[in-house]
């Protein structure tokens, strides 16, 4: 259920101050928020410890969570079943990470969205090394580190390890870790004469299972949730105690059993990238980057669909045979064992300035290989800490059911190659234009099954049909700013992107919709640009067609009737947002952000058992009307050794379900921070987030999508996501 969620190491060291203004420093205020990853505290999340936190434009978020790149191409090509925290985290072995704007997104990938890129740590000509050792008070262990240096003759050599041990904060009742990663990497570097350039090597291995936990609550009036007794939300657990569900297998037929955190929930791939690049004669600089990434990607999770209260004479029992009575809960569990994926991708571009341009023409190839295969099952399990299985008529006697209902396959290639143009122009000494165009040309070949997804459905014995698609898409934006006077001006940007989606639509039986989405977005704003103050504020409208999400939708009339469906729809949102950097004396600075905005659906409507359903002008989930974010910092003391921040982000009430009738409550996301340098070599940082100890819940609630009359949930135990508890972390940094 991916439905999307930007970096890391930030975010567990204090080292990651919120807001960065110095002294005498040029910020263009037009892309105060755009462009610098530390002022939208991407690193900062409060969902978990692995990857950046999603910045909303008032889209449906992505199960992806925000693009992440490594060295100007996308860490995969695809997130599913791959996510990118698989193989990607923030790191001592990357050099450099930051936030790239919706507009440079647009002009080298034609995607929508915010993005992450990152370069890695290549060799140096003189030793170096980095160390960082992060723990919080939950057991979380991280050590990292990177040395690099010279060999000889312009040969230089890097290499990395990166360790994570993440218990969680659920204290899972089969495994010690909620997330064990390992990533190994070694690089040359080959430093041209003359400082034309460098070209890196370097190979990178990762080892990677996450397990999700969901949470269980009491739902009330007015969006609040309760805790229940021996239930606490963020600390305990609701994935059954054993961890483990079993499978028929799409291909061959044969049943196995999974645990979460066992050979068939980890991802394991090989990285090779060679990137740098090379200035000529005339200014032109080449740059070059290309990556092939072989890895084999599983995906083991357990999805809550629904809730009900029974007695004795439902038929439910433990394992035992001791009749059960109380809430049952259903799960949803999917394995995706160890799909081959093979990416290729490479991107080549020169960059010139002269005059009043800065001008970049490049080229993009992207070659992705996939077999995707997602075997489904459901049982029944009780409602309380670390659950046990549940056994009842509709089971077997291993105590699961619907083996393959609604299972997802196909197996193909996509191949994208895409041209694009950006020209940075200085019209005059008080005009800038920004301008840019993609073109991508898409081919997607293989086959699709389409075979009925019924109860024991595999391969054997389907019907295929072969998969050849030809799509162009074409994306580009204007970023226009003229200063009225020398601090204060005005700015409009327009931006389009279009997709006609991927190898990924075709996981199901029915023929995908593979028309064309297109997002046009646009805006108009003023800038403030002064000593003391950076401001920009701007309205926005955007527009989005032909979205797809994939629903598991529960019967609303029988919590155990489930159908796995695609939705298309439109998706309009209208907003304001103010951002602003106020730095009124030396060593203090505060960044303020306020986001006002309307997304609601278009054109929503779908057939679920037997029934049609249009969810047309209402409001799109998990998606607040206000987003707002305070971020204080100040650095005192000799030599400015010391740091004090801290971040109160506030999301205003969001829908839990279609109808709009579930919904949560505002809640904070806050966090704070100290950071000391000790000299020039240790720096050591401490952290609370959540310090206000919310414990409400986001996302949405499970199983509840198709609900119109809210007052039967009053007092009703249901499950969702929440924020991370009250957690306490800690780090050391030791650079030689």
């Amino acid at each position: 259920m991916l439905n999307k969620n930007i970096l890391f190491s930030l975010i567990l060291l204090s080292a990651v101050v919120p807001v960065s203004a110095q002294k005498g420093q040029k910020v263009d205020t037009t892309r105060v928020s755009a462009v610098n990853g530390n002022q939208r505290n991407v690193m900062l999340n409060a969902s978990d410890n692995t990857s950046p936190r999603e910045i909303n434009i008032g889209l449906p978020s992505s199960v992806g969570g925000t693009t992440i790149l490594e060295n100007d191409l996308p860490v995969v090509y695809y997130y599913w079943p791959e996510l990118p925290n698989k193989s990607w985290r923030q790191s001592v072995s990357l050099k450099s990470t930051s936030l790239m704007s919706l507009s440079q997104v647009a002009g080298t990938t034609g995607n929508i969205g915010y993005a992450v890129n990152s370069y890695s740590q290549t060799g140096t000509k003189n030793f170096q090394g980095k160390v960082k050792f992060t723990l919080n008070n939950y057991g979380w262990i991280q050590p990292d580190i990177n040395i690099s240096g010279p060999i000889n003759n312009g040969w230089a050599y890097s290499a990395g390890v990166f360790l994570n041990y993440d218990p969680g904060t659920t204290n899972l009742a089969f495994t010690k870790y909620a997330d064990q990663t390992k990533i190994f990497r070694i690089g040359l570097t080959k430093f041209f004469n003359n400082k034309r350039g460098q070209i890196n090597f370097q190979y990178k291995y990762a080892d990677s299972y996450g397990i999700t936990d969901y949470s269980l609550f009491e739902y009330e009036k007015n969006g609040k949730v309760k805790e229940v007794n021996g239930y606490k939300i963020g600390r305990s657990s609701y994935i059954v105690n054993d961890g483990t569900a079993r499978y028929l297998g799409l291909d061959g037929g044969e049943y196995y059993n999974v645990t979460a955190d066992g050979n068939y929930a980890k991802s394991k791939s090989h990285t090779i990238n060679l990137f740098g690049k090379y200035v000529f004669d005339n200014a032109w600089q080449l740059n070059f980057s290309s990556c092939l990434h072989i890895a084999k990607a599983s995906v083991a999770g357990y999805i809550p669909t629904g809730l009900a209260v029974v007695d004795k004479s439902a038929g439910y029992a433990y394992k035992d045979g001791t009749p059960y009575s109380g809430y049952v809960g259903t799960i949803l569990g999917q394995s995706s064992p160890r799909n081959p994926i093979t990416d290729f991708q490479t991107r080549l571009w020169f960059n010139r300035k002269f005059s009043r341009h800065d001008l970049n023409i490049g080229l993009l190839e992207q070659l992705h290989d996939a077999y995707y295969s997602s075997n489904r099952v459901f049982y029944y399990q009780t409602a309380e800490n670390k659950p046990q299985h549940l056994y009842s008529s509709k089971t077997d006697e291993y105590g699961f059911y619907n083996y393959n209902k609604g299972a997802a396959y196909y197996d193909g290639k996509e191949n994208q190659i895409s041209v694009y143009g950006n020209d940075n122009w200085q019209v005059n000494r008080n005009f800038n234009l920004n301008y840019g165009l993609f073109l991508r040309y898409h081919t997607i070949s293989g086959k699709h099954c389409l075979s009925p997804r019924n109860v024991g459905f595999t391969l054997d014995n389907s019907e295929f049909e072969n998969i050849h698609d030809n799509l162009f898409n074409i994306a580009g934006f204007v970023n226009a700013k003229y200063n009225i006077t020398k601090e204060f001006g005005v700015v409009a940007n327009f931006q389009y992107t279009e997709t006609n989606g991927g190898l990924e639509n075709y996981n199901l039986p029915a023929e995908p919709n593979m028309k064309k989405s297109r997002v046009p977005l646009g805006g108009i704003g003023i800038f403030w640009n002064n000593k003391y103050l950076q401001l920009i504020s701007q309205g926005t409208i955007l527009y989005k067609n032909n979205y797809l999400t994939k629903y598991n939708m529960v019967n609303p009339s029988n919590s155990s009737d489930i159908e796995n469906i695609q939705v298309y729809y439109d998706v309009q949102t209208i907003g304001w947002t103010s951002d602003a950097i106020i730095t009124p004396f030396k060593g203090f600075a505060l960044h303020l952000l306020l986001t006002l905005q309307n997304p609601i659906y278009k054109n929503f409507s779908f057939t679920a058992f037997k029934k049609d359903y249009d969810y047309s002008g209402k409001n799109v989930l998990k998606i607040s009307k206000i987003l707002s974010e305070i971020d204080p910092s100040y650095t005192f003391g000799k030599y400015d050794k010391w740091k004090l921040w801290a971040s109160f982000r506030y999301y205003s009430k969001q829908f839990a379900n279609l109808t709009n009738v579930l919904y949560f409550a505002p809640h904070w996301e806050t966090f704070a921070g100290l950071d000391y340098k000790l000299n020039k070599h240790i720096k050591l940082s401490g952290s609370v987030v959540n310090f206000l100890n919310d414990r409400g819940a986001t996302g949405t609630i499970n199983g509840a999508e198709l609900v119109t009359d809210p007052t039967p949930y009053y007092g009703r135990l249901m499950t969702g996501s929440s924020i991370m508890p009250f957690t306490l972390r800690f780090s050391a940094m030791i650079k030689f």
